[in-house]
């Protein structure tokens, strides 16, 4: 698995995603600043090519990087280095999530998971993953952990069944809710994933030491909206628009739409 991780995320560009379809790190952005500590030490960790740890880093934090992709790493420190924010991190590191070698206990104010926990299909591994989350972050520290949500994947095969392979007949389907687990048919198409419940999600984070504080729909309604549908509201005015990503802040905490939410924000801080 760690193989195909690393072979997909090589060849994708995740910054790019993140541009192309901003709904996901504009509301998560706005709820983790909320709960930022003013300055402090920061780990991003599964950062991908750093679209987060490039903001923090301009607030002012010690960011220290890492993710399991060689090449992502790469683009992240070069993306820091074209914007003059080097001073800002405290290292760019390859490190997978379940074991964070080289990283002391109780280093960081604040620590992100924003990746990694959606790609471990197995239990022990996810465990692993929150306990090193958990091992690495100060008492008192907040963290911020991304899930994919089950239903969401599930209404996406019913919508797309020829897009999300072997998910393309209800038997497929029916396995697929049973157990969160998705490997995709087609070659080069997204990894293998995990998908949580909703319900579970509080539970999962709890039982590892974590205090909930927030769990919020990173794109929640608009994760419905067509591409043309979305597209539309932003050609209004830029107030119009801005009136619309107000509404989806709004609404990003309504636990009746955190199901169809295509990403959700998990917010906790260590016990």
């Amino acid at each position: 698995m760690k193989d195909e991780i690393i072979d997909y995320y090589s060849s994708f560009d995740e910054w790019g995603r993140l541009d192309r379809e901003p709904l996901e790190f504009t509301i998560n952005w706005h709820f983790m600043k909320q709960y930022l500590p003013r300055l402090g030490t920061i780990l991003d960790n599964g950062a991908g090519p750093g679209k987060y740890a490039m903001e923090l880093a301009k607030l002012g934090h010690l960011v220290t990087l890492s993710d399991i992709t060689p090449t992502l790493v790469d683009v992240a420190r070069n993306k820091a280095s074209q914007l003059d924010l080097l001073d800002h991190f405290n290292g760019f590191h390859v490190l997978d999530a379940t074991h964070l070698e080289g990283i002391q206990d109780e280093t960081f104010d604040a620590s992100l998971m924003l990746g990694p926990l959606y790609h471990l299909q197995q239990e022990d591994e996810r465990l692993k993953a929150v306990k090193e989350l958990y091992r690495v972050t100060k008492n008192n520290g907040i963290v911020f952990v991304a899930f994919q949500t089950r239903i969401r994947m599930l209404l996406m095969s019913l919508q797309n069944p020829h897009v999300w392979k072997p998910n393309d007949n209800i038997e497929a389907i029916n396995q697929f809710h049973d157990t969160g687990i998705f490997n995709h048919s087609d070659q080069g198409r997204f990894t293998g994933v995990y998908y949580f419940n909703v319900e579970e999600i509080k539970p999962f984070m709890e039982s590892n030491g974590f205090e909930t504080m927030e769990l919020i729909g990173s794109t929640n309604i608009g994760a419905i909206l067509t591409n043309e549908q979305q597209q539309y509201w932003a050609e209004q005015s830029e107030e119009e628009y801005k009136k619309f990503i107000d509404l989806l802040i709004r609404t990003a905490k309504d636990p009746s739409v955190l199901g169809v939410s295509s990403h959700l924000l998990y917010i906790g801080r260590k016990t």
